[in-house]
């Protein structure tokens, strides 16, 4: 798993944000406060004394190209993981690999695992020894801060530098660059392009620099050679690029949109290859447990109470395990929940006291459910003639807690399946007669 440094040929069939990597510290575009001339990151490397380091900053802001190019810089070998998709078996066998390459040839290493918060905390202090040790020299890269999700030992020995987003004018300064490079970029096809256009593209990117340059390649395609790349072709280049990154994996509505339905829709085989494709395109295991707690209470809730339970149990394993085993208790959950029977009570009837929440807002409280803390409030009148609940019989009581301009009003309106149509049926016969719904 060693990787070829920054000064590896282009592949010319690479896209144009891998083509444009910067391969020295003065090709970066932005971080002058990591990697401007005095600053402390930069000395580090010129002086060959890189410490293990965490890289925390929003995506597409250099993390990666940032590692390879501290990795050149200090003649180090560079090794990568990326914490999707490798586990600590992997781990062992590029510790191994980096071991043999120093007692060969001399030559440091330095481990760069990608999207370190998607290790687990085993898979983290895995790493630990060899930090220690000396056997590499760790940098992991994250978009989440560190402090929450890098244990605590790996990170007392990790420096944490944080990478800043991207503004609009260093994104326009890369889309020139690579407009202007002929050799990896696309300076040979003639191109031009107006300002605004790329002024769009650059807000439409919000600071990723790998989305930008991207979306500008199929800008160019779309335009072809000796083409002008207007504000219209970027608006149409973006939607393209959207789908494409949308089925990669990365913000893919449209997938995690089919995987809730197929849930939704019962259907255990769609919902576990809609899941299998967003895992194997490394989308983080906790988005999909956070959508499947959701869809327990929304769309199971009543039916199978013990939904919930199931899914909030496969978040919290998947958090416990990590990847690739968290693929086990999320794939048990969606079966679990695909085939659970279905009820959106909660949801609906929640919506229902919303819309009247919001049209009574200072609907006062009956004067019997009010809290009578002081003789004053009692001499008005609060809390008289409110009927505790367990005074009566099956510790129901009937008596009004709903404000008066909705006295009466039904918000919960229970469905016919699984475990709620055995509990609806039970609370509705234990009604007084006056507040039994009907029809159920």
């Amino acid at each position: 798993m060693f990787d070829d440094g920054p000064d590896a040929e282009p592949d010319s069939s690479a896209p144009l944000a891998h083509r444009m990597r910067p391969r020295t510290l003065d090709e970066i575009v932005g971080q002058e406060h990591l990697i401007g001339p005095g600053h402390v990151l930069r000395r580090a490397i010129q002086a060959d004394r890189v410490p293990s380091m965490v890289l925390w900053g929003p995506p597409g802001s250099g993390k990666t190209t940032l590692a390879r190019i501290i990795a050149a810089g200090t003649r180090a070998a560079f090794a990568s993981l990326s914490a999707v998709s490798a586990g600590v078996a992997d781990l062992r066998r590029v510790i191994a690999a980096a071991e043999r390459r120093r007692s060969q040839s001399g030559q440091h290493t330095i481990l760069f695992v990608d999207e370190i918060h998607r290790f687990n905390k085993a898979q983290q202090d895995a790493i630990l020894p060899y930090v220690e040790s000396g056997a590499v020299t760790f940098i992991g890269a994250t978009t989440e801060n560190p402090s929450f999700e890098v244990n605590a030992p790996l990170l007392s020995r990790c420096r944490v530098f944080v990478l800043r987003q991207l503004d609009a004018a260093q994104i326009v300064a890369l889309l020139r660059r690579a407009l202007d490079d002929a050799e990896r970029g696309l300076g040979g096809r003639g191109l031009q392009a107006d300002d605004e256009a790329l002024q769009a593209l650059a807000e439409y990117a919000g600071g990723d620099a790998r989305l930008a340059l991207n979306t500008l390649e199929l800008a160019a395609e779309h335009v072809g050679a000796g083409g002008r790349i207007s504000l219209e072709t970027v608006r149409e280049a973006a939607q393209h690029v959207a789908a494409r990154y949308d089925a990669a994996g990365d913000m893919h509505y449209d997938v995690i949109s089919a995987f809730i339905k197929s849930l939704r829709g019962s259907d255990p085989d769609a919902a576990l290859y809609w899941m299998a494709r967003m895992l194997e395109a490394g989308e983080d295991p906790l988005f999909v447990a956070r959508r499947m707690v959701i869809l327990a209470a929304e769309d199971v809730g009543m039916a199978d109470p013990q939904a919930l339970s199931v899914a909030v149990a496969a978040q919290q394993a998947a958090h416990f395990v990590g990847m690739p085993e968290a693929v086990l208790p999320l794939s048990e959950a969606v079966i679990y929940l695909a085939t659970a029977p279905k009820s959106n009570s909660a949801l609906t009837g929640y919506e229902a006291a919303r819309e009247a929440a919001r049209a009574t807002q200072n609907a006062p409280v009956p004067l019997h459910l009010r809290n009578a803390s002081t003789g004053l409030m009692r001499t008005l009148g609060y809390g008289e003639g409110y009927r505790y609940a367990h005074d009566f019989a099956d510790h129901r009581v009937d008596q009004q807690h709903l404000p008066d301009a909705l006295a009466g009003k039904r918000f919960y309106q229970p469905s016919d399946q699984g475990f709620e149509a055995r509990r609806a049926r039970a609370w509705q016969a234990a009604q007084p007669p006056a507040n039994r719904q009907s029809g159920t």
